[in-house]
């Protein structure tokens, strides 16, 4: 096969099966698409005519998956902070959300994108209202990514007056962004204590009819258990189940206060979780038994959740305090090693988007890769180098970040964002929420 680009690092990190990581790689690429990783000697004599991108001191990487975010919400960035989820979403957010727009939320969503994008992101998995303009963010600046219109049981919402305008929008969506290489639409209720079981019923069959995912927030704190548990009997996980809900094309979010009969439902129904530390350590929801969900099979991704509740959307410094937290939670070092967390944030990524080409550097596997520059201090010595991603990283040695075979991002530039005219205009919406 032919190769357009050969790029080439003193480190390769594959995340394939066998976990390798290669010295003096190079990783070739044609199209969209990874055709070959080796040696860089091997593949400059296999891709004579290639051209070449030499990256010296750096190591290549599958890129990141941010697996459960709401990208809008770079607007509301320490807007509200130091509270208790329902104190913070029903006083601060709710409120100051209603007054949106779908400009404003276009423009929160790019600058997102641009902070993903420069941090070594390459997919995400994203909810918010007026997700249409999260789309063309997404179409626009180069990413993959899973999108959803969320929806409560409150209408009028700021996306529809009731629920059978919510309906057709969504159906709107498939439409238009129907076979997009990059995108692709998710029916995404809020959680179980914003909807009703009719409500989510709906929201199941509609993503059965328009051939979309499916995801929700989901048993996110001890208090939304005991209300699942007054109002229906069951926990989160158990109502769920009940509704015919857990199917394998369903993704959820937090999974915070569950069992391990909660798992094994999870489990069964081929549902993937999503862990969300800095939010759920920040809004003090607690700490999701990430040990339970992976020992019952459950895939894993890693996610930054809206930047109102991180704050950032940085999935390097997310890596670094999900192996902290359960370090310390469970009193043991042993938990959360760097290998595991980095593959929760890569292939486990890759599962929560149910997207089997990305996630980790092999032949046919799609080109979504990044690079780290080594040359910082806090980059060396180099002793174990998926150590040194997890542990030592910040975001600043994203040098190269490229979806789809396309660089969205080298040394300094992007290539897919005007980001000096973004800065001014985000400036420029912090008067939205003085109104």
């Amino acid at each position: 096969m032919d190769c357009d680009t050969i790029y080439t690092a003193d480190y390769l990190i594959t995340q394939n099966d066998a976990g390798d990581v290669l010295r003096d790689a190079a990783l070739a690429i044609a199209g969209d698409s990874i055709v070959c990783v080796g040696h860089e000697n091997v593949l400059s004599i296999l891709y004579p005519n290639a051209e070449r991108v030499d990256l010296g001191r750096a190591v290549l990487m599958p890129g990141l998956v941010n697996a459960h975010t709401h990208v809008p919400m770079s607007l509301l960035r320490g807007y509200s902070d130091d509270k208790a989820l329902q104190d913070w979403l029903q006083k601060d957010i709710f409120p100051q959300e209603a007054k949106l727009a779908p400009e404003l939320v276009e423009l929160g969503a790019r600058f997102s994108l641009a902070e993903m994008i420069r941090t070594g992101t390459t997919a995400f998995y994203d909810m918010y209202m007026l997700e249409d303009s999260v789309f063309r963010a997404a179409d626009d600046m180069g990413l993959r990514a899973v999108l959803g219109e969320s929806v409560t049981r409150f209408f009028p919402s700021l996306a529809a007056t009731d629920v059978e305008e919510y309906c057709a929008r969504v159906r709107r969506y498939a439409d238009e962004w129907k076979g997009h290489p990059r995108i692709r639409q998710a029916v995404v209720p809020h959680a179980p204590y914003t909807t009703t079981p009719e409500l989510l019923r709906l929201c199941r069959d509609l993503a059965d009819e328009t051939g979309s995912l499916f995801g929700m927030h989901l048993a996110e704190t001890p208090q939304e258990t005991e209300q699942c548990l007054k109002e229906h009997g069951v926990r989160p996980v158990a109502y769920c189940e009940k509704l015919g809900l857990l199917q394998p094309d369903a993704t959820f979010f937090h999974l915070v206060d569950i069992e391990e009969e909660d798992a094994l439902l999870l489990a069964e129904g081929r549902c993937a979780g999503v862990h969300n530390p800095a939010s759920n350590m920040k809004l003090a929801s607690g700490v999701a038994p990430i040990d339970t969900l992976l020992s019952a099979r459950v895939p894993v991704g890693l996610g930054t959740d809206g930047p109102a509740s991180n704050n950032a959307q940085n999935m390097l410094r997310e890596m670094y305090v999900a192996a902290l937290l359960h370090k310390v939670y469970h009193l043991d070092p042993t938990k959360s090693p760097a290998k595991q967390v980095l593959t929760m944030a890569t292939r486990g990524g890759a599962e929560a988007l149910h997207e089997p080409r990305i996630g980790s550097l092999e032949p046919g596997m799609k080109a979504d890769f990044i690079a780290l520059s080594l040359k910082e201090p806090n980059m060396q010595p180099v002793h174990n180098i998926i150590s040194q991603v997890v542990f030592a990283t910040t975001g600043a040695e994203v040098c190269l970040t490229v979806v789809d075979g396309k660089e969205l991002y080298r040394n300094g530039q992007f290539t897919t964002c005007d980001y000096p005219a973004l800065l001014e205009e985000i400036q420029q919406a912090i008067a939205w929420t003085r109104r």
